[in-house]
């Protein structure tokens, strides 16, 4: 029973979350680490997932990935550390039942080799930054190629799901700001004390956050991809061998639907015992209140209170005076 509830639940956030981030609203920008590190506290315990909530999270993972993203926030990375998290709390706790995950992971293998190749020195960094240079970047999340094959071999199973999917081809990401790692001046709150008794504030300066090669060397290091890395290594070579084996008896067919059955079979009756590092310890993140979080969560309460407090009042008969709104 817990089992299953673990199941429910990973596959509902997967699912939610890859909505609430992929909807292009930017207000909800910092909740997004929190969001990632929830699906990250249930992972080792989720015995199976369904392959529409495997290609969500490995949609998330192929987003968060890009080199732009990556080097435009010094926190960036952090979502894709918490996704590599969730990867190998499956592969190493949850192995089996997971064949829909770890297919997925083969799938976009791609997506992790470039991770572990990613552009470290000055001169890279400054090219790619260049390249998406602009005062506001409208971010569009890669198309959900996966999303759309599972649809198209599972209609009966998901009518809702492929309507909305058949309506939305593609899913549209985020505005994101060019810099928005800066850190702020103290001078304003130095200026307002003025010297000599002058009231004028002194001007205020930001200094703009780049990133290096030094910063990047520092995190990028610490990304957990040798268990994926090491799947890969051991996994792909069987999958390719039963892909073309598929295609040299269907010269006609399309295998790249028709023969997903067998290699999901195939994956579900394996193992790698004995093949992988030895399994991390399970780490458990609590919240941590930060800035980002702090604001949005104030400004998302008191918004709340003003609209219920039309009718009828919340305080009403009571001391409480609530702030009003002007309109003009």
């Amino acid at each position: 029973m817990a089992g299953l509830s673990y199941i429910c639940l990973l596959s509902f956030f997967a699912q939610v979350f890859h909505k609430i981030i992929t909807t292009g609203h930017q207000c909800l920008q910092p909740l997004f680490d929190c969001l990632i590190t929830i699906i990250d506290n249930v992972s080792p315990y989720v015995k199976s997932l369904s392959m529409i909530s495997a290609s969500k999270l490995m949609h998330l993972t192929e987003a968060f990935s890009q080199p732009w993203f990556l080097f435009s926030s010094p926190n960036n990375y952090q979502l894709v550390l918490f996704l590599l998290e969730i990867f190998n709390n499956i592969i190493q706790y949850q192995f089996d039942g997971n064949s829909c995950l770890v297919y997925s992971i083969i799938r976009k293998r791609q997506v992790f080799y470039q991770l572990a190749n990613l552009p470290t020195t000055d001169e890279e960094i400054r090219e790619i930054l260049i390249k998406h240079s602009g005062l506001h970047r409208h971010f569009e999340a890669p198309p959900d190629t996966d999303e759309e094959d599972e649809v198209e071999d599972r209609k009966e199973e998901e009518t809702t799901e492929s309507k909305e999917n058949e309506s939305k081809p593609q899913e549209r990401g985020w505005k994101e700001e060019v810099t928005r790692g800066t850190t702020k001046s103290k001078t304003e709150k130095e200026g307002s004390k003025g010297g000599n008794g002058s009231s004028r504030r002194r001007p205020t300066s930001t200094v703009p956050w780049r990133p290096t090669a030094r910063w990047v060397s520092t995190w990028h290091e610490k990304l957990p991809l040798q268990t994926i890395m090491r799947l890969l290594q051991v996994l792909v070579p069987q999958v390719e061998k039963i892909f073309k084996i598929y295609c040299d008896q269907n010269p006609s067919g399309d295998a790249s639907l028709k023969d997903e059955p067998e290699i999901l079979k195939f994956l579900q009756n394996g193992t790698l015992v004995g093949l992988l590092p030895v399994p991390h310890p399970i780490l458990i993140r609590k919240y941590q209140s930060n800035v980002g979080t702090t604001v949005w969560f104030r400004t998302y309460i008191w918004g709340v209170v003003y609209l219920r407090n039309s009718d009828p009042p919340i305080w009403f008969d009571t001391n409480v005076r609530l702030f009003e709104v002007q309109r003009t």
